[in-house]
């Protein structure tokens, strides 16, 4: 993939939200009609395609990637990508950056549902902290993601 395709200096801007790239993924129960537990995402172009699983912690049987992996990686990936970015326009090599996401469900106390929590982790040998921490400030406030996990994000569910 070419970086520079993704910087914020190439894109069309504008004040509307124009896609750029849209992923599709269907979701199926499995053996016991429970996407979370026994199903299967597939993407619409092939290259997802994967048996779902609860974690141990929730009962399963850990055979399988979980949701809160899957977002884990999603979000550790595009935090990566778009740090990479602005790590290249400071002229700084970004090869060494390894990212860790964490991301946690616990019972939403305000209403006894679910919640996630997110936390990532940069880890960038040979960069001075006082050097790296504006840039993951930056970092964040251009990632889809860390705005998602700030803002959250128009959506809408419906019946086809």
């Amino acid at each position: 993939m070419n970086d520079s395709m993704l910087s914020p200096d190439h894109d069309d801007g504008g004040t509307a939200f124009n896609p750029i790239y849209i992923g599709h993924v269907a979701v199926s129960g499995g053996s016991s009609a429970h996407g979370r537990a026994t199903g299967k995402a597939r993407s619409a172009d092939g290259a997802l395609d994967v048996e779902l699983r609860m974690p141990r912690e929730l009962g399963g049987d850990t055979i399988g990637p979980n949701p809160e992996q899957l977002f884990a990686a999603g979000y550790a990936a595009c935090f990566h990508g778009v740090l990479s970015l602005v790590a290249r326009q400071h002229l700084l090599d970004p090869g060494s950056i390894v990212v860790e996401a964490t991301v946690a469900l616990g019972r939403d106390p305000d209403d006894a549902g679910y919640q996630l929590r997110a936390d990532l982790v940069v880890i960038w040998p040979g960069v001075e902290r006082e050097s790296a921490t504006p840039l993951l400030a930056q970092a964040s406030a251009l990632c889809p993601y860390a705005k998602m996990t700030r803002q959250g994000i128009p959506a809408t569910i419906s019946l086809a």
